[in-house]
């Protein structure tokens, strides 16, 4: 009689916190959808202005450059890929120039990335040694990068016109030649193009390598000073390790915005001498808001676009593997 009192006792009570049991499980459920839904309404914002101002503009972008749109036609006629195919086409009327661009984009790209990424990383490395006056020498190295496109241009016309340019001045002075075409003439405009880029921009990768710097843990260095490791070698086998998710997107970035320069070669050489330092952005924006050839301009935006995307993939894998490799 007692058993079967304890037993019926303990069911009500298994059954209770069964029950007890699942409804926090249950409970669980509306909570992170709750977060979830929070988290989204948050995020709402940012995905309305994305989705209106890049993924809209984009998808437009494509279909214009499946068309042979025009502002002053009402009717606009579906071509399929005519406008893409016409670009590897020589002999059409906008495939040599788009490649001759592309010619200009690759040149700076080749010539400004490795000084934006190495410049930077020494300047970093200088500025994370304990000195004095390292917060002012920051500022010096970032305040560049806060000015306008169009305030560097103006700046940096001024300073190396032929003819009445401080800089040939100055030059002058030291009894050096005072009539270099910095930017009316090649090699000259490249290597004002990149100055005066590296200049600008230098500054905030600067500052990302010293964040990446100061996330290393001070005793792998103390660790590689006790098996003997001098500078070179702790800073090959500690600092570049260390910063290399940091190197990936330096690289990365720097990558893109090198290819789409626009605003120096615009205001510094207006595309010249000729069309030298005419960059495939410049072409575009002239096919496209000036000649009012949207659909072709669309077209190259978008082989330009799968390049950079390639580049950038190509590039993720060749960091992965060297991390892995390092890790191994």
């Amino acid at each position: 009689m007692a058993v079967d009192i304890a037993t019926t006792a303990a069911v009500p009570t298994e059954r209770s916190g069964a029950r007890s049991g699942g409804r926090p499980a249950g409970g669980r459920r509306p909570a992170a959808r709750r977060r979830t839904l929070i988290a989204y309404l948050f995020l709402a914002p940012f995905l309305i202005l994305f989705g209106t101002f890049v993924i809209a503009p984009a998808i437009f972008g494509l279909w214009i450059s499946l068309t042979d749109w025009s502002p002053f036609r009402d009717v606009q006629n579906f071509v399929g890929l005519d406008n893409y195919i016409d670009l590897f086409v020589p002999g059409t009327t906008t495939s040599e120039d788009f490649w001759e661009s592309m010619r200009a984009t690759a040149i700076f790209v080749v010539a400004s990335v490795p000084f934006l990424v190495v410049l930077p990383l020494l300047v970093a490395l200088l500025l994370n040694r304990r000195l004095r006056g390292a917060t002012v020498f920051r500022t010096v190295f970032f305040a560049p990068y806060v000015l306008g496109v169009a305030i560097v241009g103006v700046i940096w016309v001024y300073i190396l016109d032929t003819q009445s340019g401080i800089l040939n001045h100055v030059l002058g002075l030291l009894g050096l030649p005072d009539d270099t075409p910095w930017i009316v003439d090649v090699p000259w405009v490249w290597v004002s193009l990149v100055g005066v880029t590296v200049w600008w921009t230098a500054g905030l990768n600067t500052v990302i390598f010293l964040a990446g710097l100061k996330g290393i843990n001070g005793d792998l260095y103390e660790a590689a000073a006790l098996d003997g490791a001098g500078a070179v070698r702790s800073f090959w086998n500690v600092t570049v390790p260390g910063l290399r998710p940091v190197m990936l997107f330096i690289t990365t970035t720097t990558i893109l915005a090198s290819a789409n320069m626009f605003g120096q070669s615009y205001l510094l050489t207006a595309g010249g001498p000729g069309n030298e330092t005419r960059t495939a952005i410049m072409y575009i924006a002239d096919q496209g808001l000036s000649q009012n050839n949207m659909a072709p301009a669309a077209a190259m935006s978008y082989i330009l676009f799968a390049i950079l995307a390639i580049i950038s993939v190509v590039n993720f894998r060749l960091q992965r593997e060297r991390s892995e490799k390092g890790v191994s």
